[in-house]
């Protein structure tokens, strides 16, 4: 009899210990400091997805938001989350890097006003000032949706506020701001009691693309890491939807300090821009994105779009 008991038990620790020490470790270099956005990731942690398709996923926030793809290219982290905007003028550089999956499938960026301001359409920017955080993309996305309006860079003034979009807005020193992420910026000027209005690029001339991106060494594809690591992508996105009010716990679990108002607010809103199918890829959407690219001149050619993303297999 206790060998009956013994011998199954046994076997399960044999198997449990084989497990554990197949692991494979990974890398994944963020974008930014972890906040909603990232759900899918920390999900996917915490719910064990990871580590039953054989992975220890290491998270690692930047010093350098910049840093991750250069780190990606040059053999230096397994693997970044970076935004397909940035992949496209990253690999026009010479960036040995590809997207291998998505995280957030619609784009977050907006040009936001207060609600009660004076700009009602974008038509009222003539002459305004507007305030952004990073040139380059930023500005040729205002400069297309401001051209169906006849608005020119020329009209309107320019100021760098850096990361203070909201605090610029509220405080007068612009009149509109491009680069707020539609879940995070119009949930804190409500929360202060000032709500802003988003004008949306997709529906303003703009070609709709993925917002948050998985990016990995485009020599590097065949890692056998990858495929499940995507794997466990798509069932972190699927329990979230499913169960969206256990995966805050989940995430404010190890985050204590993001358990506050705007980050309850900003994880209802990015709920539903989760990709379900991290692996899926669009092929029309880069490349239409890659001319609209091209066409604002932050790209000199268009390329196919398997040299900006691939499929695994």
């Amino acid at each position: 009899m206790k060998k009956r008991i013994l011998l199954p038990l046994l076997a399960t620790l044999m198997i449990h210990g084989t497990t554990a020490q197949a692991a494979e470790k990974l890398t994944v270099l963020l974008d930014w400091f972890v906040n909603p956005d990232h759900a899918t990731l920390i999900v996917a942690e915490e719910r064990g997805f990871f580590e039953k398709h054989g992975l220890e996923v290491e998270m690692i926030a930047p010093a350098d938001p910049s840093a991750p793809p250069k780190l990606v290219a040059a053999g230096k982290a397994d693997l970044a989350i970076s935004y397909q905007p940035q992949l496209h003028m990253q690999v026009t550089e010479g960036l040995p890097v590809k997207r291998i999956a998505t995280l957030i499938a619609t784009p977050l960026n907006s040009l936001v006003v207060l609600k009660d301001g004076p700009v009602k359409s974008l038509a009222d920017l003539k002459g305004k000032k507007i305030g952004y955080s990073v040139g380059g993309f930023e500005t040729a996305l205002l400069t297309a949706m401001l051209a169906p309006h006849n608005i020119t860079a020329d009209d309107v003034t320019m100021i760098n506020v850096n990361f203070s979009l909201s605090p610029s807005l509220l405080s007068g020193q612009v009149d509109a701001v491009i680069g707020a992420f539609r879940n995070f910026e119009l949930n804190q000027m409500d929360i202060e009691g000032y709500p802003g209005r988003a004008f949306y690029p997709e529906e303003e001339g703009v070609p709709a693309y993925d917002e948050l991106i998985v990016i990995a060494h485009s020599d590097k594809l065949d890692d056998a890491r990858f495929k499940p690591f995507v794997d466990a992508l798509e069932e972190a996105a699927q329990y979230l939807v499913n169960h969206p009010d256990d995966s805050w716990e989940l995430f404010i679990k190890n985050h204590k300090e993001l358990d506050d108002e705007l980050n309850r607010r900003a994880w209802a809103d990015t709920i539903p821009r989760f990709a379900l199918r991290p692996a899926a890829l669009d092929v029309g959407r880069y490349d239409r994105f890659a001319a609209f690219m091209k066409a604002q001149g932050l790209i000199e050619e268009t390329k196919s779009a398997d040299s900006y993303a691939a499929v695994l297999n």
